[in-house]
């Protein structure tokens, strides 16, 4: 059990601490967010510190590397992590630069995102002793499906981290489901005695700490450091655990959220101009419904509670 309650501990603690000196210090440097014009309710957001995400990965990261030399499956875990939170950070620091809600261009997130997929690639097919055998829900069952497995986690990758990128746009909403996911996952590891428990209950306990001040009204948001950062740790470990598979289930909010931008998009485009909802991604869909933040946040981290507990028993 210290490798559970001890690491959640030492990151809630590491976390609560760093917070009240991270958002003077972030408002200081001026990395304000900007919120998009047509939100009319969220202007008086605009100013309120981003990049907040730098307080769970640092929790996470202190707590992480300590408990990685005895438990070394935490490494590449820890290294998509911090990738993809770095790619965040870059984005971050740009929009705060040039005052506007697009920091890096889209091309150029892809771009350093597939990179950094390529790295965890080529680690988990050429240099770790973890299977690449998945598990299939409810069978119980594992399958090999060679080659094929590469396309899939490219797409599986790229798709988790952008769709918790897509998920963080209300305050607390990105951090409340993630750590919902990431428990259930770390409940997985216990299962299966995995390496990578410690880690697991890292986050769990980082993200208490940091919803402490993201909660709505957030003083701070954790901007695509902190989402980039978090679709990266929950995709890696999944595959560590050889579970895929279950983030289809776990993260249907992550990919109802990317569908939600795709689709409307992709129909604004084909009819010139017209949409299938109100705005996307889909949680602004609801707010312009009436919604208001704190009831779409308990909504979504509901359904997100039950998927979990729907694939743990399909384990």
């Amino acid at each position: 059990m210290t490798e559970v309650f001890l690491p959640l501990i030492m990151a809630f603690l590491i976390a609560i601490a760093i917070s009240p000196a991270c958002i003077p210090i972030l408002r200081r440097l001026k990395m304000g967010n900007t919120e998009r014009e047509e939100l009319k309710s969220h202007q008086k957001k605009s100013g309120t510190p981003s990049m907040g995400g730098v307080i769970f990965l640092i929790a996470v990261s202190v707590v992480g590397f300590f408990f990685a030399k005895t438990h070394p499956h935490i490494y590449p875990v820890l290294y998509v992590t911090l990738a993809f939170g770095f790619i965040g950070f870059l984005d971050d620091l740009l929009k705060a630069l040039k005052r506007k809600s697009d920091g890096l261009l889209a091309w150029q997130k892809m771009l350093l995102q597939i990179a950094v997929t390529t790295g965890f690639v080529v680690y988990m097919y050429m240099y770790s002793d973890i299977s690449m055998e998945i598990i299939v829900p409810i069978s119980r069952a594992t399958v090999d499906i060679g080659w094929l497995g590469i396309v899939i986690m490219y797409l599986c990758v790229l798709g988790t981290v952008n769709g918790a990128n897509f998920t963080d746009g209300l305050d607390g909403l990105a951090t409340t489901v993630t750590m919902v996911i990431v428990a259930f996952l770390g409940i997985a590891s216990i299962h299966f005695g995995s390496d990578i428990t410690p880690v697991m209950a890292a986050m769990v306990g980082a993200l208490m700490g940091f919803l402490m001040y993201n909660v709505h009204p957030a003083q701070i948001f954790m901007g695509d450091t902190g989402s980039l950062a978090l679709g990266g740790f929950v995709v890696s470990s999944a595959y560590m655990l050889q579970m895929p598979i279950f983030i289809i289930i776990i993260c249907l909010i992550y990919l109802a959220e990317v569908l939600s931008v795709i689709m409307q998009v992709g129909y604004f485009k084909a009819t010139h101009g017209k949409r299938i909802f109100r705005m996307a991604p889909i949680h602004h869909h609801f707010e312009l419904g009436g919604w208001s933040e704190v009831k779409v946040v308990a909504v979504f981290s509901c359904v997100t509670v039950m998927l979990c507990v729907l694939a743990y028993y399909m384990l």
